[in-house]
């Protein structure tokens, strides 16, 4: 094999896991080139910029909130389940204000303006915020509750707030970025991964570059809401790398870090894996195809949770809706309507067949049209407004039942219990908190249709159910090492991210997976750099 680069490190994809990754394998004293396809950012720029850490951050300190290892631990457990050991996951809580510290250092700006509300994701105004389902009642015997989203401080989404220092701290750190490079196959020699071959721009026309590169970001955000336009970007794309890219050979002397996203935007992946997930909003950019998983599968490794997908139904803002009732098209509640979006999606997906719809009644009406306008972002108001738009009224339960559809008797049967429980004190059997629970009683009523949504088109933007993918190839949880299906390390390979098995592949919560991509991108990047060092080592004796 003749080589065109050299590195110590390469790193496949370089959004929030692969910035990582790329930093600590430098600062190990390790030269790194990173890859990717695009410019870099990948769904993380997109993203809202959110990292899930407690413990007692300085953020918290400073915005006065008392938080603990022990709490955060205890609510995680409950929501990460098997996705990772016990073990890792008290690491991961106990370094989590060591790594809102680490991404302080590295440029990343956070405020400790706490958000006095529930919401999916808070307004200009706050940056602190309860991300997950912590104050959901089942949650509350478990672990005291404490706002632990760490919103990167920036208008809109704020995920470019996240990655952009990240990316320039690695590149000021020396490692150097190839861009609108795609890396297709691993280079094997010895019984370990020993490079990457590439289809590269790099040496293409300046106007080509420029080109692919807009073409690119018009493909990322944009291409969430509209797919068929993303296809047709995504077909010119490929028609100017295959005139202008020319293969190169990246030899990896200590280890390659695959960090290339999930595969939520390959069709034929999430019809394999998850068939029942495939009418949400793919939330990713073209990028988000599965090739990172690919490579590693390529030469052996394991993959696991595939199936798992976070499918997102917010209904917040405004704080009301948490005390509507979210149910089936047989009238029956699903789930606590308090928890995280993505417990809403998963009940809507495997309770209700992709159906689901909120009742209210016009107390709850009145009172989410008055506090919307304080609460909600523009976005969060174009979904409202979706939300809104496929209302139907009526003037009893059975009336407002027939409109939408939903079984009449069995939804009066669910009011009448929900009523009689709250007025005689009973708690409610999805463990709904007493915050949060209040009756149904005054007509008129509305249904809003929280399903998700078929086809696409204007509908499906307004009234989004985003979805990404949680499962990946299988890694060792001390080192970040891909592992084979024998359980054995595939020597050379590292992953993380998304492309990984990681902290939130069982169930997500807003900021778990940009927590888990700077956890294991910095643990596959230190071990990177320097945990194959006595296998190069080896080699030269």
């Amino acid at each position: 094999m003749t080589w065109d680069l050299h590195a110590d490190v390469v790193v496949v994809g370089f959004g929030a896991a692969g910035a990582a990754a790329a930093i600590e394998a430098a600062e190990a004293g390790a030269q790194v080139i990173a890859l990717d396809r695009y410019s870099g950012g990948g769904a993380s720029v997109m993203s809202g910029g959110v990292v899930y850490a407690g413990g007692g951050t300085s953020v918290q300190r400073e915005a006065g909130v008392v938080d603990s290892v022990d709490d955060m631990y205890g609510y995680l457990s409950e929501e990460v389940g098997d996705a990772v050991s016990a073990e890792t996951l008290r690491r991961f809580c106990e370094g989590a204000a060591a790594m809102i510290d680490w991404l302080s250092a590295h440029g990343v700006p956070f405020e400790a303006s706490l958000c006095p509300y529930k919401t999916s994701y808070p307004s200009n105004r706050h940056y602190l915020y309860y991300s997950g389902s912590e104050a959901a009642g089942a949650f509350r015997d478990v672990a005291r509750p404490a706002p632990r989203g760490h919103r990167a401080k920036g208008k809109g989404t704020s995920g470019k707030m996240l990655y952009g220092p990240l990316a320039a701290s690695a590149k000021n750190a020396g490692v150097h970025v190839l861009s609108q490079t795609r890396a297709y196959s691993l280079v094997v020699e010895g019984g370990r991964v020993r490079g990457v071959e590439c289809h590269s721009l790099m040496n293409a026309p300046a106007h080509v570059r420029r080109r692919h590169r807009r073409l690119g970001l018009l493909s990322a955000k944009p291409g969430v809401y509209a797919p068929r336009f993303r296809y047709m970007l995504e077909r010119r794309l490929a028609r100017i790398e295959k005139k202008y890219s020319r293969t190169v050979r990246i030899e990896a002397r200590r280890g390659v870090v695959l960090s290339a996203g999930g595969f939520v935007a390959d069709r034929v992946m999430m019809a394999e894996h998850a068939p029942e997930y495939t009418g949400g909003i793919a939330l990713g950019t073209a990028g988000d195809d599965g090739s990172g998983i690919t490579l590693g599968t390529d030469v052996g490794a394991a993959t696991a949770k595939l199936g798992n997908i976070s499918a997102w139904r917010f209904i917040v803002p405004p704080v009301p809706f948490l005390g509507a009732l979210l149910v089936n098209s047989a009238g029956k509640r699903m789930v606590d309507e308090s928890r995280y979006g993505a417990a809403l999606g998963h009940a809507i997906v495997e309770k209700g067949g992709g159906r689901g719809w909120l009742l209210a009644d016009v107390d709850l009406a009145r009172d989410a049209r008055k506090q919307l306008p304080h609460q909600a972002m523009w976005f969060q108001r174009i979904q409202n407004a979706g939300l809104v738009r496929t209302a139907v009224h009526g003037n009893t339960v059975e009336d407002v039942a027939r409109a939408a559809g939903v079984d009449p008797g069995e939804l009066r049967e669910t009011v009448e219990r929900h009523n009689a429980a709250i007025a005689s004190g009973i708690a409610d059997p999805f463990g709904k908190h007493d915050d949060f629970r209040r009756p149904i009683v005054r007509a008129p009523f509305t249904m809003y249709d929280a399903g998700i949504p078929a086809g696409s088109g204007l509908a499906k933007m307004m009234n989004p159910c985003p979805m990404i993918t949680l499962g990946g190839l299988v890694v060792d949880e001390e080192t970040g090492g891909v592992k084979d299906a024998a359980g054995q390390i595939i020597a050379g390979l590292f992953a993380a991210g998304r492309t990984a098995v990681g902290l939130c592949s069982n169930s997500y919560v807003s900021g778990l997976s940009l927590a888990d991509c700077i956890f294991s991108g910095r643990r596959a990047g230190t071990h990177a750099a320097r945990g194959t060092r006595h296998a190069v080592d080896a080699d030269t004796m």
